[in-house]
């Protein structure tokens, strides 16, 4: 039992690390004040959640303390804080229904209403620094369009970046996480 709490211990560490390093040193960015995408930069968070959710949680609260004491503008740690809400839920229905992973039908539907979650609440965190002192006329261009629209294809994007991932991971990942029990 102890090799297993240790062993989830070091997947959310190794999970928090990539999810902090990925958007640092992508050089696959795209920057739209407010909004900023960055090739899977949500792969180790939603790799997190296909885990299990005290691993979704921790993972989301590193990269977000992480994106703090990296000095990234408060808006953007202000989005990393908001994956706690989608990924949460996202990790409990997994945790409930598994063959959302392995369905791709039920999967592609799954991780269009996270998306959509995903993206209200990016929205949700960027809206009060627009209207603090940016010009309004910009609102639904730069917050619905790039920030919630944008957040809805990056998100599809990065989840089926990190359904491969994991599918090429978790059987080595099981075999190693088998001989440490």
């Amino acid at each position: 039992m102890r090799n297993n709490k240790i062993y989830q211990m070091m997947l959310a560490s190794m999970l928090c690390a990539v999810g902090i390093i990925i958007p640092m040193f992508s050089p696959i960015k795209v920057v739209i004040e407010p909004a900023s995408f960055t090739l899977a930069s949500h792969v180790a968070i939603m790799i997190a959640m296909f885990l299990s959710p005290g691993i979704t949680i921790t993972v989301c609260i590193g990269t977000t303390i992480g994106f703090f004491f990296g000095g990234f503008p408060i808006t953007v740690v202000a989005r990393a804080a908001s994956h706690l809400v989608f990924a949460t839920i996202g990790s409990y229905a997994i945790m409930k229904k598994p063959s959302l992973l392995t369905n791709i039908k039920q999967f592609t539907v799954f991780t269009f209403v996270l998306s959509i979650i995903h993206a209200i609440c990016e929205v949700a965190v960027v809206m009060p620094f627009f209207f603090n002192g940016a010009d309004t006329s910009n609102f639904f261009y730069s917050v619905i369009v790039l920030v919630g629209i944008g957040t809805i294809v990056h998100s599809m994007v990065d989840f089926f970046i990190a359904k491969v991932v994991y599918q090429a991971i978790a059987k080595p990942a099981k075999a190693t996480q088998t001989a440490i029990s």
